[in-house]
This record gives structure tokens, sequence and C-alpha cells, in this order.
């Protein structure tokens, strides 16, 4: 992915957040913690992996399809808008 140093950055942040919470799990497995609470873990895992993925749509959309803040067809960039918005609700 040809990103900039800062959305690279921002990226590895969540992913590292992402494994601290897989790590999380594994210790609340490992030490017999509760169903309840590997349950909520597990959601939050769950949520953090969606919300990655909307931002990876988000950045493929805008740098090889159409960057609504940069693209001159006005239907196009009204058609990217909405994409990335849809991509976001449905991946919260």
């Amino acid at each position: 992915m040809g990103h900039t140093i800062q959305e690279k950055t921002k990226l590895l942040q969540r992913v590292r957040r992402l494994r601290g919470q897989v790590d999380a799990i594994e210790r609340a497995l490992e030490a017999d913690v509760d169903c309840a609470q590997v349950m909520q873990l597990t959601v939050s895992v769950r949520g953090a992996s969606s919300s990655l993925m909307a931002e990876l749509l988000e950045d493929h959309i805008r740098m090889h399809v159409s960057d609504p803040a940069h693209e001159r067809d006005r239907e196009r960039a009204k058609g990217a808008k909405h994409l990335i918005e849809v991509v976001h609700a449905y991946l919260k």
C-alpha cells in the first residue's frame, strides 16, 4: 500500500492495539477468567478489527478509486464519499 508515513504510523498503531487486545484474550483464557469477560474482550477485538478494515477500505477508495476531496467529477466524488460512509456504517 502506498501510504504516507503518517498513515502508515496510524495503521501500525491500530494493529498494535489489536495485538494487545488479542493477547489480553489469551491471558484471560490461561487464567480461567469468567467466560463473560472473555466474550467482552473478544467483542472488543472484533470492533477494533472492523475499525481497522474500515480505515483500510477508506484509504483504498481515496487512493485507488476516487478521493472526494480532489475529484473533479461531482457525481464520482459524491459516489466515493457515499461509499466511504457506507463502509464505516457497515463495519461499525
